[in-house]
């Protein structure tokens, strides 16, 4: 079969040869072949030399880059060499762990790969032998000593090398979602890679593409398991994050069940909730909540419009042993509900609300909305208190967002300070050619 050729037109391929790895329509001359939508095409310079390959879409991102080394992503291993790029990189940040693939990172802090060398890590044993230089040197422990966590993001699109596919691990389950027809198309390869990958330890791998993979495709969007290891039947299961228990349910959940990208700003919360009474804002199945109240706070109320969300943050606060007399949770609307918050009831606040913006011609009122929100929150919080205050809107930059919360800020006339400057973890990857990846910022306000 003859791989499509796109050629750029001259000049237009400067963002390549940065490793940028998106071909606007705009930039193409010739297209030389009729590709479907999804299929790999070759990118081409003006004067015929070979660029990169891709997948090719219809719209202004016109092709998806896989490869800039030449490496065809049609070979049979390609994913498999992607993934465990991928994983590799999760076990470089304390995420995934070393050794047996069923060992998780709960290990003894001391314990090292080479009290167990003939093993993988999370790989299959035919897999070893491909071990990224260096690894067996990475202990087998959490960041935060004596805790666990059995959950991260493996895969995030560009910054993994993969654009257009998500896939977060919970506890031996692969959740994944194509953002592009391209890697919808590959969802069967890319499970046999998985399996692959992580051998016997994976119970099941499940496409949840239906909200995420272009509708105008002709696609069969039905979400569903590509896989399931002998004798797993749940469509939900209990991960731990740095020690605490959440339920996640992938079926029915927002994005893959859980917001992974939180996992370092939660533990920061933690740290400061000892003997505040907490507000948790757009509260989702309630993992502030549990960190806040983990870490001493006081009381915490946790809010959201959505009352499956409200159910599962129930659901949550009994898997920790919290008590009914230290949690509250209300299905509410957010801004209806400062509204009528007496000033100084909470010291401590959480403000992190899903996306405003999902493309430019919506950044203005979203601006306006992170502006409104914050300013209501400011005038409500106590003195002396904090607000964790957030934006997942890839298209609000952080200047932005900052303008935005200082506007907020003189609104309300207090005096407000930055303790910090927040962001995604590790496993949500930035590749530093894709500054879009890098879609989470928050601040940590102090307000007198």
């Amino acid at each position: 079969m003859n791989m499509t050729k796109i050629i750029l037109k001259k000049g237009r391929e400067e963002s390549l040869l940065r490793f940028h790895p998106w071909v606007f329509s705009g930039a193409i001359a010739q297209i030389v072949g009729e590709p479907a939508e999804g299929d790999i095409v070759g990118v081409f310079a003006s004067d015929g030399s070979f660029l990169a390959y891709g997948h090719y879409q219809i719209g202004s991102i016109a092709v998806r880059v896989l490869s800039f080394n030449g490496e065809n992503p049609t070979k049979p291993d390609f994913f498999r060499n992607m993934l465990s790029k991928a994983l590799h990189l999760r076990i470089a940040a304390g995420l995934a762990s070393l050794g047996h693939p069923e060992q998780t990172n709960d290990s003894h802090p001391d314990q090292r790969t080479d009290s167990h060398p003939e093993q993988a890590t999370h790989l299959h044993p035919e897999q070893a032998t491909h071990r990224h230089p260096g690894l067996d040197s990475v202990p087998t422990k959490n960041p935060v000593p004596g805790s666990v966590t059995n959950c991260y993001r493996l895969v995030h699109g560009e910054g993994d090398g993969l654009p257009g596919l998500i896939i977060d691990f919970y506890d031996g389950v692969c959740v994944m979602q194509a953002h592009s027809v391209g890697m919808f198309r590959a969802k069967e390869a890319i499970c046999n890679a998985l399996k692959q990958i992580y051998g016997d330890s994976l119970k099941a791998v499940y496409d949840k593409s239906s909200g995420t993979a272009p509708f105008k495709a002709g696609l069969d969007l039905v979400d569903g398991y590509i896989y399931k290891a002998d004798g797993f039947s749940d469509d939900e299961q209990v991960v731990q994050e740095n020690g605490h228990e959440f339920l996640v349910n992938w079926t029915e959940g927002q994005k893959t069940g859980f917001f992974l990208d939180q996992r370092e700003n939660r533990l920061l919360t933690e740290k400061y909730s000892k003997g505040r009474n907490v507000l948790n804002l757009f509260c989702y199945t309630g993992g502030f909540s549990v960190y806040a109240l983990g870490g001493g706070a006081v009381h915490v109320d946790s809010v959201d419009s959505s009352k499956k969300a409200i159910d599962m943050v129930s659901k949550n606060m009994s898997l920790n042993g919290f008590e009914n007399s230290s949690h509250s949770e209300f299905c509410e609307d957010a801004m209806e509900y400062l509204a009528k918050v007496p000033e100084d009831k909470y010291d401590l606040m959480i403000v992190d609300p899903p996306a405003f913006a999902k493309h430019r011609g919506a950044l203005s009122n979203a601006l306006r909305a992170y502006q409104r929100l914050n300013a209501a929150a400011i005038s409500k919080v106590a003195p002396g208190g904090i607000i964790f205050t957030f934006s997942c809107s890839q298209v609000v930059d952080k200047e932005a967002f900052a303008l935005a919360i200082f506007s907020a800020a003189a609104q309300t006339g207090r005096s407000v300070r930055i303790l910090d400057r927040l962001n995604q973890p590790a496993d949500h990857a930035v590749n530093i050619y894709h500054p879009e990846g890098e879609y989470l910022k928050g601040l940590l306000l102090y307000v007198e």
